[in-house]
Order: C-alpha cells, then structure tokens, then sequence
C-alpha cells in the first residue's frame, strides 16, 4: 500500500518545483534569500527582566533559507523557504522546508515565541517533502484556521522522510543505516530552534504525518515525549514494516509504537495526545487504528479519532480532516505564542 500512496500527488509537485526553479512563481525570484531570525532576535532577548528566564528560544544561529514559493490567500504572501541540511546528530543530509505563518511577522508579536508542528508526508517523501504543495494548501489552510480561531498559528517545518525512493526507514535509526529517526527527532527541530523564535517547552512541538509518515509521527511522539506533546498521524501504519530491519528485531522493537504505548503508561507519562485522522473509506487502515485506540488509549496516551467521511487515504481527505476538528482539539492542548 505505501508504494502506490500519492505517487500522483508526488510527481505533481516534483514538477511544480522544476517550473519553479525555471522562473515561474509569484514575482520574486526563487533564489531570493529567507531568514526567519532576523536581528531583532538579540535586543528582545536582553528585554528580559535580569533573573529571570523567558519561555521564548531566540533563534542561535539563523541562517539563509532559499525562497521556494509564498503562500497565498490567508497566507499573506509569506515565504517558504528551503534549506539543505547537514544533520550534526544523525549525520543525514537532506532537505527541509520551513514556513512562519503571518502573525510570525506583526510587531505586535515580535517578542513572542511560537508553537512548532512537523510535517511528515507519506510514501517515500523524497526528493520533495509534498506538505509544500500548493495543491494541498497546508499552509493556507492553517492561516485561515489561525484567523478563524481554530488554530494556533505554527511554524511548519517539512523535512524529507527517506534518504532515496528505494526503501522505508520508519523514522528509525535502522543499524547500519542513515539515522532517520535522530533527523526527525533532534537535528530537524534542532534547525527550527537556531532559526525561528520558538518556545522552551514540550507543550509547543507537535508532529504530523501520513501514511509512512504518520507512522513516523505516532513512534516519534511516544518514544520522545520529551520533546514532542502531540502527533497527528493521518492513515499510520502501526508497527514498524521495513524490510531493513531484518536482522535486527531487538532495534525493530525499541521503535514499536505499541510497545513505546504500553512503556509510556507503565511509568504514567508524560502525557502525549494523538489526534488520529483517517479516511471512512480506509478499510485496512482503519480497524488498525481503532484497535490502537481501543489497547493503548488510556493514563496518559490521549487520543482522538476524526473520520473524515467518504475519506480515502490521502493527503487531501487529511487536510479536510484537519480542518473539520482536528486542529481545534490539537491546539486547545497545546502552548500558543508567548512573550
């Protein structure tokens, strides 16, 4: 099933991109320089009453991001920008995308930090992460939501979820393989802290993701509860299915979200939320999650199943999904801006 998932959507905006980089795009030039940070990072820092300690995380070592697009409509032309990485932790190599929405931007909030959400898409997710598409409208979306009031405004970040198109790697740190899960977990949000004004608590990082990438959310958010509070996983596969991990079934394990449920609740947290979303139509999908729910949703694993009716396991039924209550009850869980 993973292989044939959003291959269109994929190739779509495979294409769009290269039409992109031709020259095509909303009047600014794609190679226009991005920076999230900005200089203003220093001075608000020493706005803080001497003795005390800011929930915000000041940027530490911004950098310059590639413009890639701008998001229309609620959008309010803001910038995606793109960056290739060099993981310190995991030693990948990747790429990532990274979106502020607009309220980032008003003076009013300049002293603010703001909650983060990581954006996984599904079957390989690579060479494009699909979440930056303007077909699906991610971003749009959330800043319309963001004004509705049924949303906190996030930072999305969007890495790629496989180093190739050739094989899954979970999310995991597979022995002998590209440390995936170390990207996912500390290298990527470790870029989101160098270079955007986030916040110094768990209750501010969530993580979504679909198919293959929503398996990724659901392990990521159990088995590091420390640095994520909520996952979205839209469609998951539930245990871990890559043939990589032949031979290694102790590793296979340790990033076995059944099993990260059943650690979690034995020692009674940190509480996690995870806010499923799946397609009515998902018919092997589906009675997967709810069994899921029904084993493991209890002390501090909270979760949330949103149906999305006529569904079908896609990104598009997700993005419904998302609208139609799931980001409400995600963010009504979750630390908004602070100053």
């Amino acid at each position: 099933m993973r292989k044939a998932l959003f291959r269109p959507v994929i190739a779509l905006i495979a294409l769009t991109v290269l039409a992109c980089t031709a020259g095509c795009g909303t009047g600014a030039s794609p190679a226009s320089p991005v920076r999230f940070g900005g200089p203003q990072a220093g001075a608000a820092l020493h706005a803080v009453p001497p003795g005390k300690r800011s929930l915000v995380q000041w940027p530490t070592h911004p950098i310059g991001f590639t413009e890639e697009s701008r998001v229309g409509g609620a959008g309010r032309d803001t910038p995606i920008g793109v960056t290739t990485l060099h993981g310190p932790k995991s030693g990948f190599t990747g790429k990532v995308w990274v979106w502020a929405p607009p309220e980032y931007y008003e003076k009013r909030n300049a002293h603010k930090g703001f909650p983060v959400m990581e954006a996984l898409p599904g079957s390989y997710g690579f060479p494009v992460n699909y979440w930056i598409g303007s077909d699906l409208k991610l971003e749009e979306n959330l800043a319309q939501w963001s004004q509705d009031g049924s949303s906190l405004p996030f930072i999305v970040v969007m890495p790629v979820l496989n180093p190739d198109d050739k094989q899954y790697y979970d999310g995991s740190d597979i022995p002998g393989r590209p440390k995936i899960g170390t990207w996912l977990s500390q290298d990527v949000p470790d870029l989101v802290r160098q270079n955007f004004r986030t916040l110094r608590t768990r209750d501010a990082w969530a993580v979504m993701g679909s198919s293959s990438g929503g398996f990724a959310a659901l392990k990521n958010v159990l088995q590091h509860p420390d640095t994520f509070k909520v996952a979205i996983p839209n469609g998951p596969d539930i245990v871990p299915d890559s043939p990589l991990w032949n031979g290694h079934a102790r590793q296979e394990r340790e990033n076995n979200p059944e099993v990260l449920a059943r650690r979690l609740i034995a020692r009674g947290g940190p509480p996690v939320y995870l806010a499923f979303q799946d397609g009515s139509r998902e018919n092997t999908v589906l009675p997967k999650v709810r069994n899921f729910i029904a084993r493991y949703g209890h002390g501090p694993v909270h979760t949330r199943l949103q149906v999305v009716p006529d569904g079908t396991h896609s990104a598009a039924t997700y993005v419904q999904g998302l609208g139609e209550g799931t980001m409400r009850w995600v963010s009504a869980r979750m630390q908004g801006p602070t100053a």
